[in-house]
């Protein structure tokens, strides 16, 4: 995926539709409480609006970004509950502004990035296109605590094979934040899309296997569902082990969200 156009594309369509959902909110429903514990939809918002003016640092300033990485580091999970508070406490026209400027600044300084550069991160080092990547899978993940917290629907589109990518992709960084050794055989991996095309990963001939649909896959390695209330299988020990901690994002391994009727 060395040309990020395509995913940038995505990433604009993303954001726009979480902007049609949040954008004619009166201001009570931000402090609406989404599944994420502690967190109401302000709260979401200002952790897209922040990780996207990190994102824009790592690209534009990466010497400035450093210091940025080693409080991350050094404070671990409240370092993002932090950087949420802060942008949850504006006004929500105030808060809807600053989305979009930065993501609208990021996206300019990703389509004007150089061939082949790299920018630091919280995680390991990221092309543009991974990077938009990135966050696209973020803007998913944090649009579906958003949605569940208003109670609404919104139809999976082609855009969540970016998250597929990126949770399969991430299986290895799954093992190390845990502390485990990942193996060394790559899975294959089988998803049913949202028009019903297959989407694969992997050797075709792998003993370890992972197939389901392709939304079910994503909100488990987004870690937006249980893995008891979706329809993901695993043929093997290592892939059923590889479901029960998959996470698409960087950072420490998150709790997760609890099986229905737990």
């Amino acid at each position: 995926m060395s040309d990020p156009a395509a995913v940038l594309d995505d990433l604009r369509g993303e954001s726009e539709e979480l902007d049609r959902l949040v954008g004619p909110l009166p201001p009570a429903r931000w402090t609406l409480a989404t599944p994420a514990p502690g967190w109401s939809v302000a709260h979401q918002i200002a952790h897209l609006a922040w990780t996207d003016a990190a994102a824009l640092l790592a690209v534009i300033d990466a010497e400035a970004f450093a210091p940025l990485a080693g409080r991350a580091l050094a404070a671990a999970d409240s370092f993002v509950d932090e950087g949420a508070a802060a942008g949850a406490v504006l006004a929500p026209t105030e808060l809807l502004d600053r989305w979009r400027d930065g993501r609208e600044r990021l996206q300019r300084a990703l389509r004007e990035a150089p061939p082949g550069a790299r920018f630091p991160w919280f995680g390991p080092p990221m092309s543009a296109a991974s990077m938009a990547t990135a966050r696209l899978m973020e803007t998913w993940a944090h649009g579906q605590d958003i949605t569940d917290a208003l109670g609404a629907r919104r139809e999976p589109t082609a855009r969540l094979r970016h998250v597929a990518w990126i949770g399969v992709r991430a299986r290895d960084y799954a093992y190390l934040v845990r502390g485990e050794q990942a193996p060394a055989e790559r899975f294959r991996v089988e998803l049913a899309g949202p028009a019903g095309e297959l989407w694969v990963y992997g050797p075709e001939d792998a003993a370890q296997r992972v197939t389901g649909p392709a939304l079910d896959f994503c909100l488990l390695v987004t870690q937006r569902a249980h893995r008891a209330d979706l329809a993901v299988r695993a043929e093997g020990a290592d892939a059923d082990h590889w479901l029960d901690i998959a996470q698409a994002f960087a950072g420490p391994a998150g709790a997760g969200r609890p099986a229905k009727g737990a």
